[in-house]
């Protein structure tokens, strides 16, 4: 008794040892996970910051008010993304922490909470109307105001911006034609929605001078370099701060921000809020819909506009449980219209239909499944008794529907029972987190066609619009469009437009 006894602690032991050793295998690998999600997040970053200094520069150099509202555009837009990704990298240090702390606080780990899937989201053919007064608008007169306006949008620390749209009393509503991506993006997501303007002045002199030229020509070689190098080595070094004084982008007071954001004092068009709003996944339909504007800027202010106080778009998602397979493999199939005959299929299941294939090759090609099981909120899948003919488990699916065949399929192997189950548990927790969205799958237009009449600035990178590769020189030798730009400044927009 005593031997069995001793035998078998012995053999609980070795059991524990092993599985303590897993445990450490699956927290390094963890560890590993964790630090390169850390440096992607710290290397968008840095690309950010090296983009922001490079729009500085350019606002300073440029000539153009064209080039000037689109520096600016910049500026704003990779601010605000360094913003957002210093708030996601400060969240994810904190969900490690916390990670790890519990792992090493219970020996059996925490239960893996069921995520949903990820979603493509697109928001396309934006229009604010405007509501001019009668004396403007219809009878032309007093002073001819235009903006320069364009919308910020976000999604997590996903943004995007739309074209520069250049506004007066002779537009009706301003109409932004681009279709703008969101490509994972959870179901309980929260489109943010700004517009921004900006006054444009007829005589742009404020602040393009050539003293300004000269002196920002002459401080390049000394200054640039070192300063550049500084700002990416301290947006570099923002994981080591852990867990400091970064709340939500902003930095704690008294606490320094791991990227204290040196932002270059330099002059030129700035832009404001104008208006905002919030779109959320009850808002996505296939077709346009109407949402509320909420107005942040006065009529005193420079950059008003009359606004109506709406905004229609059309914003559709695609779940990536309709636009991936979801589960595939062999199966034996059979419907209770012939319940005495098994047909031998390749099962894909994806979107609403578990399509059944006569083999695998056959999902390649354009050809049509042998035939379709439907797959939706209608639909039951559970797990028989084990049928003692077949030596297995078998899986029925039935649904709600008057007139619905039930179909009761049998996996090959036997093994990929329990796999099948799991997917379609997962597949339907997608669907009911997603909801209308999975109805159908919703187009997405990647190009729309511009409207006739409206007015936009040109459209291409700023830096062609300043500097252009001759054809017969060499690449690093530039010549300006506007007016003579000294080599200095001339070789930092071509080390900006190599980085891009």
């Amino acid at each position: 008794m005593f031997c069995r006894n001793q035998s078998s602690r012995v053999t609980v032991a070795r059991g524990s040892a092993l599985e303590m050793e897993v445990k450490r295998g699956q927290f390094r690998l963890s560890v590993l996970e964790d630090s390169a999600q850390d440096c992607e997040v710290q290397r968008l970053i840095e690309r950010e910051v090296r983009i922001r200094d490079g729009a500085c520069r350019l606002l300073a150099a440029c000539s153009q008010r064209e080039q000037a509202l689109e520096a600016s555009k910049t500026l704003l837009t990779s601010n605000s993304r360094i913003m957002a990704l210093m708030s996601r990298l400060q969240r994810m240090k904190e969900a490690q922490a916390m990670q790890r702390a519990g792992r090493r606080s219970f020996d059996g780990g925490a239960l893996e909470e069921r995520l949903p899937c990820t979603a493509k989201v697109a928001i396309s053919d934006i229009r604010i109307p405007l509501m001019w007064k009668d004396t403007e608008y219809f009878k032309n007169k007093g002073e001819l105001h235009q903006c320069a306006v364009f919308c910020l949008l976000r999604a997590g620390t996903e943004i995007h911006n739309t074209d520069l749209v250049i506004v007066d009393r002779t537009l009706t509503d301003i109409c932004f034609e681009e279709t703008l991506i969101f490509s994972d993006v959870p179901p309980d997501f929260d489109l943010l929605v700004e517009l921004y303007s900006c006054r444009v002045e007829e005589d742009f002199s404020s602040g393009l001078s050539s003293w300004r030229l000269s002196r920002l020509g002459n401080s390049v070689t000394r200054a640039s370099s070192k300063k550049f190098m500084s700002t990416l080595e301290t947006a570099a070094s923002c994981g080591s701060h852990g867990n400091g004084g970064e709340s939500g982008g902003g930095g704690s007071p008294g606490g320094g921000s791991p990227v204290l954001l040196p932002i270059q004092s330099v002059q030129g068009p700035k832009y404001h809020l104008l208006a905002h709003t919030s779109l959320n996944l009850c808002h996505i339909q296939k077709s346009f819909r109407t949402h509320d504007l909420t107005i942040s800027g006065t009529e005193e202010t420079s950059f008003w506009l009359p606004l109506y106080g709406s905004m229609c778009c059309r914003l559709v998602a695609q779940p990536l449980c309709l636009t991936r397979d979801v589960m595939c493999g062999d199966l034996r199939v059979q419907s209770d219209a012939s319940p005495e005959e098994w047909t031998d299929v390749y099962g894909v299941l994806r979107g609403t239909d578990l399509n059944c294939y006569q083999q695998q090759s056959d999902t390649e090609s354009l050809d049509k499944p042998v035939f379709t099981i439907p797959i939706n909120k209608d639909t039951r899948v559970r797990a028989a008794e084990r049928n003692p003919s077949l030596n297995t488990q078998s899986i029925t699916i039935s649904n709600q529907t008057a007139d619905e065949t039930t179909y009761t399929i049998v996996t090959r192997p036997p093994e990929d029972t329990h796999r099948w189950m799991e997917a379609f548990w997962q597949h339907f927790y997608d669907m009911s987190q997603w909801k209308q969205c999975c109805e159908e799958l919703m187009n997405i237009e990647e190009t729309s066609l511009r409207k006739p009449g409206a007015v936009t600035l040109k459209k291409g990178s700023l830096f062609h619009e300043m500097v252009t590769p001759s054809t017969t020189q060499t690449r690093n030798h530039l010549l300006p469009l506007n007016r003579p730009v000294s080599s200095e400044i001339q070789n930092l927009l071509s080390t900006y437009h190599n980085d891009r």
